[in-house]
């Protein structure tokens, strides 16, 4: 199944109780409103289906796997309602994430900026590619990671997630990623990866559904709160996008892309 969104799409594909959810934008794999509650939307679906044992999240090409907001949409806010609206986007996903039963494994074949950090880390379980990169680059336009925070926090620890929110123009290696524990394994190759990702996926999917399900309920105990922590979050990104530093920001990378 393909959603067509606009020029980007989220496809759903199901084999032998595996469901692998892909999603693409051609703007480096960001991530439009639409294409975040469509996504949000199938991983709700696949938490539905019984036949579902674990889902694979991924996205297209070989270099970017998540630039996170869609800079097209920033620069369209212009009410804290729109804005607020835009960035629960993220909640939405996060939170489907997070409560869906299924083990969900990331398929981190690029790098990931804001959002798609907090992809990664909202994943069960993350295999990467060598140089998969990662940059929380919020700060730099004149909000911050609150959305995703949360989960980047939970997944790297406050010191980890401290330094890459104020350090927001620095990219940290996917060896630095490992080792703070937002990566579960990196690979010097996407063909490993790819088998890393069947051996695993194909062991949860002969495991027994209840006990998974339970591990999971154990593993983000404590979060249960984050339905209306992630949308206070939103909240604050949402009336900080409009401010004139974010703007002049927006504008100036606009430009950079255009010339």
């Amino acid at each position: 199944m393909i959603e067509e969104i606009k020029e980007g799409h989220v496809k759903v594909e199901r084999e032998h109780g595996i469901a692998t959810i892909e999603f693409y934008h051609p703007q480096s794999n960001s991530l439009p409103g639409e294409l975040l509650h469509t996504l949000a939307k199938d991983i709700h679906s696949e938490g539905l289906n019984r036949d579902t044992k674990v889902i694979i999240l991924k996205s297209c090409g070989d270099k970017v796997f998540c630039s996170g907001a869609s800079f097209d949409e920033l620069a369209a806010i212009s009410t804290e309602a729109q804005g607020i609206h835009f960035f629960s986007g993220f909640a939405e996903v996060i939170n489907a994430m997070r409560k869906t039963p299924q083990f969900i494994i990331a398929r981190i074949q690029g790098k990931c900026v804001g959002g798609g950090v907090g992809l990664a880390a909202a994943a069960d379980y993350a295999i990467a590619v060598d140089g998969a990169d990662i940059k929380l680059s919020e700060l730099a336009v004149g909000i911050g990671p609150f959305v995703v925070g949360p989960a980047v926090e939970r997944k790297l620890g406050l010191s980890a997630f401290s330094q890459l929110t104020i350090d927001a123009t620095m990219w940290r290696s996917a060896d630095w990623a490992k080792r703070k524990g937002l990566y579960a394994e990196v690979y010097s190759d996407i063909d490993a990866v790819d088998d890393a990702i069947d051996r695993l996926s194909t062991n949860l999917s002969h495991s027994s559904a209840a006990a998974m399900h339970e591990i999971k309920k154990v593993l983000w105990k404590g979060t249960e709160h984050w339905d209306d922590l992630l949308k206070e979050r939103a909240a604050i990104s949402g009336r900080l996008i409009l401010s004139e530093h974010s703007k002049t920001f927006i504008s100036k990378f606009k430009s950079k892309q255009r010339s």
